[in-house]
């Protein structure tokens, strides 16, 4: 039989798990259970060796900071505030020793940094690879929580940072390229990710916000889960996307379509969000606009106000 592809099997397993009354099941960033006057909000994700990082790479504190920070930008992107992490590890016998214990030691560095802590989990042994799964635990106020079916016809789709860094990065690591200043950057943001829960929380309490996830795929895919689950359209600026001085260093030096980083590199861990036109003036932070939800169901690519075709697609795991 052939692969239905990730999100088609995520499609598949929906319909055998339907969400329950006053429950938000699989399909968000994270599931959402209510709880007396507020909401709990838990979601999980999978880091597997040779896919999310590489141990001659990668640090194990990167790993572990990492593991930690993806999940803690679940909680972000929903607007709540993250309580407690469980981590389940599998590890091969080369790395049940220091490796273990210096992952532990970058997990607790960001658990320490959002004040959020590990209360249990699972370990067991792997014949090759590390396979990490982390649970994130939060709570938002009852009706508060930011999902990805909120946007509406005429709100402006704006993001919380410049994207394509990580995926700059990660790209630098692959083609071995020069450790020149701008180069280290790249990869330490890709290696040690910084979830926006402060951000988060900030655009849910002005109860202006449309639609919310976090940037794990690319906009390129992310955008799409926006745009279907409101059953909405969208059009974005390329020249509107946001992208580092470093990138843009980088990319010129290399000969690299800053685009296709920016857009379908994912691992950014920014906000992508819906609201309206004036959204900046209610948050101390910045917030870029890059389009504008329309009516339909197309996602529309412009560059300098003109439409162009674009084959960019977002990671898929399958």
């Amino acid at each position: 039989m052939k692969s239905r592809g990730e999100f088609g099997f995520i499609d598949y397993i929906k319909t055998h798990f339907p969400d329950q009354a006053g429950v938000i099941g699989i399909g968000d960033d994270c599931a959402v259970i209510p709880a007396g006057e507020g909401e709990l909000l838990f979601s999980t994700d999978l880091l597997m060796e040779g896919v999310h990082f590489l141990r001659s790479e990668s640090s194990p504190e990167d790993v572990g900071w990492k593991a930690a920070a993806v999940n803690l930008s679940d909680i972000a992107a929903m607007g709540g505030t993250p309580v407690a992490t469980f981590l389940s590890i599998a590890l091969p016998k080369d790395a049940q020793g220091e490796w273990a214990e210096r992952f532990i030691e970058g997990y607790t560095q960001i658990s320490r940094k959002y004040d959020v802590p590990l209360l249990g989990g699972d370990t067991t042994s792997s014949l090759r690879d590390i396979a990490v799964n982390v649970g994130v635990l939060g709570r938002c106020p009852s009706g508060k929580r930011l999902i990805r079916s909120g946007a509406k016809v005429g709100e402006t789709i704006y993001v919380t940072g410049p994207l394509g860094d990580s995926a700059g990065g990660l790209q630098a690591i692959l083609k071995g390229i020069d450790r020149i200043e701008d180069v280290e950057i790249l990869i330490n943001r890709h290696k040690r990710p910084v979830p926006r829960v402060f951000e988060g929380k900030v655009l849910m309490e002005t109860g202006r916000v449309g639609a919310m996830m976090d940037i794990s795929d690319g906009i390129a895919s992310d955008l799409r889960h926006i745009i279907k689950a409101s059953g909405v359209g969208a059009v974005v600026a390329l020249d509107k996307i946001p992208c580092s001085s470093q990138l843009r260093s980088v990319c010129a030096g290399q000969d690299w379509d800053i685009y296709e980083l920016a857009i379908s590199g994912g691992e950014d861990f920014e906000l992508l969000l819906t609201g309206p036109e004036g959204l900046k003036r209610y948050v101390e932070f910045p917030l870029y606009a890059i389009g504008q939800i329309v009516a339909g169901d197309d996602l529309v690519w412009t560059l300098n106000d003109e439409p162009v075709d674009s084959m960019y697609v977002g990671y898929k795991h399958f």
